[in-house]
């Protein structure tokens, strides 16, 4: 008994710490939330600072007129899943290369791979942005999505997955006359599943919330996504930042991915478990 107290004790303390974590990353979501259904002629003051004491909905309404919020949904889903179709490509394809095949340089190739995950993507800003022009691609859907093609940890992550799979299976597949694409659908693929979604979700949340990048390259309505759409009504001109208004515009924007993680959090959690990402 008396030494499981102290194991007992550090759990209690673990849960009492994540609990505190816990709260600290929900009460901003909440808080949000409430101020959204501020009246707009209702000033945040101390003693309306979460509840209303005239809920409304008119900030929603307002913020889908002043802002083209479908627009900016179609644009979101084309860049977000445009992005990962030629992501979950390319990693895969790379991800087995480095697996499977032996070539001159491989070593080095992969360290410079991996040399690419330190350097941060802000750094990248300015040739990308050079690239994006000389190729006459700016302010288009192309443009965002261009710079994501590839993506060094998750060619890293199948590299590391189809290692695992047995070198005995590849050799039966090549007995049977198959190729190396049919080896790798047949083969690879199936058991990687977990990683490619723990990715596909990592990248979802990833470009869905990505600002600094779309807002560089583009300049309408027509190649916006739902990020850079939001910043429009921080800046009013002479009214200012209506926070009731921004912070209904915010859930507009993060609704449908918090609403995705609370049906499928369960699927969400056991692929990051299954693919061994931490």
């Amino acid at each position: 008994m008396n030494r499981r107290r102290p194991i007992h004790l550090f759990n209690t303390l673990g849960l009492a710490v994540l609990g505190l974590v816990a709260i600290g990353w929900t009460v901003p979501i909440l808080w949000t939330f409430a101020v959204s259904f501020h009246s707009p002629n209702e000033p945040l003051s101390a003693t309306n600072l979460w509840w209303s004491s005239h809920p409304t909905t008119a900030n929603y309404a307002l913020a889908m007129q002043i802002a083209p919020f479908g627009q900016y949904y179609i644009n979101t889903i084309l860049i977000v899943f445009g992005i990962l179709a030629f992501q979950l490509v390319t990693i895969s394809l790379a991800g087995f290369a480095f697996a499977r095949f032996k070539f001159r340089g491989q070593n080095v190739l992969f360290f410079l791979l991996m040399l690419q995950m330190m350097v941060p993507s802000s750094a990248l800003i300015v040739p990308n942005y050079t690239t994006i022009r000389q190729l006459g691609l700016f302010d288009t859907l192309l443009a965002v999505m261009l710079p994501f093609f590839g993506s060094a940890f998750g060619t890293f992550l199948m590299r590391q997955t189809f290692k695992t799979v047995p070198q005995e299976l590849d050799d039966a597949t090549r007995i049977d006359g198959a190729n190396w694409l049919q080896t790798l659908w047949y083969v690879y693929i199936p058991p990687a599943r977990p990683a490619l979604v723990a990715f596909a979700l990592s990248s979802i949340s990833f470009h869905w919330n990505d600002f600094l990048w779309p807002l560089i390259v583009t300049n309408s309505t027509a190649s916006r996504p739902l990020t850079v759409g939001l910043a429009i009504l921080t800046s009013l001109g002479e009214i200012g930042a209506q926070w009731p208004l921004v912070t209904a515009g915010t859930v507009i924007v993060v609704g449908p991915l918090l609403i995705l993680f609370l049906i499928f959090q369960r699927q969400f959690i056991n692929s990051f478990l299954h693919s061994g990402l931490k």
